[in-house]
């Protein structure tokens, strides 16, 4: 009941606002169609639910459909945790090693970061997830990954619905010329006939929600090794990129040390036991995290200080040269320019010829950095 209640259990109404967004939008169309029609394919046309196999079946795909649906709630509804407003450590010399965040008008704690799409300061968090239009961190990174395993799981079984389906149905009403094949399709034919049969649109729509099992296999299977990955190593994703910039700075700078990632508790077992837990409630606090017996307490936040001071040495000031109306995908930017456009909710801002930026880091066609004002910047994606 506790955990059914933490589902339902909303800060306020207005956590149903997230279910209004692209992402979830299509999200759970995705699960929709290919859950809708694995079971009208499965119970009409390919295994009914009369036979023991086929109500097992039908058993199996209802509960893939309520275990993804359970855990996508959970890690857009929880949420990842975020950093009390006005935060501050217990110790106050420890101020020194943090960052302070304006907004929250509080210190970042160890391994959270200020998201913009939710405006707060995230425990832990790994990235903002338009498919949950909620970020993924502390409280919900564990129903998040289950949610990246359990749905390419559930469009594998449907995907084998929808092919034995086509399969089944499709074998005697259509010829190619090859009369001298033989193929024993005893195990296909039904007694009684289907009360619907399965005609064109139901062949389309099949087809169709085929093409989304296979589109999400790759694409969510791809996402669940990342993220295992990296909580194999008791990392976040930004975790995993601030590491790659101390190597970066370490060699441009041709220093004399070794930059060790505190988090990592030495073996991948102790590393998931941080994330996932039998209870379900990840360990620690959200904001203090144990370390390694080599590392300074502090040592990755040491670091991001590091790097944002080289940030400020190592940054390019550009003039901009052409006007940039902040579109997302610009055509009259050039083809290659549109076809290249990062793959981030980050703003693009306006931008006048003879204006000034600082770009941070660069793709070919696109420049990360801010644009420089008179007291302040922003911090955009550029064309």
């Amino acid at each position: 009941m506790g955990t059914f209640c933490s589902v339902i259990k909303f800060e306020n109404l207005q956590e149903l606002k997230r279910l209004c967004h692209w992402g979830p939008i299509i999200a759970l169309g995705v699960i929709a169609i290919c859950s809708t029609m694995a079971m009208i394919d499965s119970v009409l046309w390919y295994w009914p639910l009369h036979t023991t196999g086929g109500s097992v079946n039908f058993i199996m795909l209802i509960n893939w459909t309520v275990m993804i649906l359970y855990n996508y709630f959970n890690a857009m509804f929880i949420g990842p945790g975020f950093v009390p407003l006005g935060w501050k450590p217990e110790n106050s010399q420890d101020s020194m090693y943090l960052q302070y965040c304006k907004v929250c008008q509080a210190y970042k704690a160890p391994r959270s970061h200020h998201c913009r799409k939710c405006n707060r300061c995230v425990m832990k968090m790994d990235h903002h997830c338009p498919w949950i239009n909620n970020c993924c961190g502390y409280q919900n990174h564990a129903s998040f990954t289950l949610f990246l395993l359990l749905a390419p799981l559930g469009c594998i079984h449907a995907a084998f619905i929808f092919v034995m389906t086509m399969y089944t149905q499709l074998y005697n009403r259509l010829s190619f010329g090859w009369n001298t094949v033989k193929i024993d399709m005893s195990a296909a034919r039904r007694d009684p006939l289907p009360i619907i049969p399965f005609g064109l649109a139901a062949f389309a729509a099949t087809l169709f929600a085929l093409g989304l099992a296979l589109g999400t296999t790759i694409a969510v299977g791809m996402l669940f090794f990342i993220q295992m990955k990296i909580i194999l190593r008791n990392k976040t994703s930004i975790e995993s990129w601030i590491e790659e910039k101390a190597k970066d700075r370490i060699q441009y700078y041709q220093l004399d040390e070794v930059f060790v990632f505190p988090y990592d508790m030495g073996s991948q077992w102790k590393n998931f036991k941080q994330v996932f837990t039998w209870s379900g409630i990840p360990e620690g606090d959200g904001l203090a995290w144990p370390v390694r017996k080599d590392c300074h307490p502090y040592s990755l936040t040491i670091e991001q200080l590091k790097q944002k001071a080289d940030k400020r040495v190592r940054s390019v000031r550009y003039r901009v040269i052409e006007d940039y109306s902040g579109a997302c995908c610009p055509l009259n930017k050039g083809i290659k320019t549109f076809f290249t456009s990062p793959c981030t909710e980050e703003p693009r801002i306006r931008l006048q010829k003879g204006e000034f930026i600082l770009a941070t880091r660069g793709l070919r066609y696109w420049l990360y950095g801010d644009k420089i004002l008179d007291d302040a910047s922003v911090e955009v994606v550029l064309d």
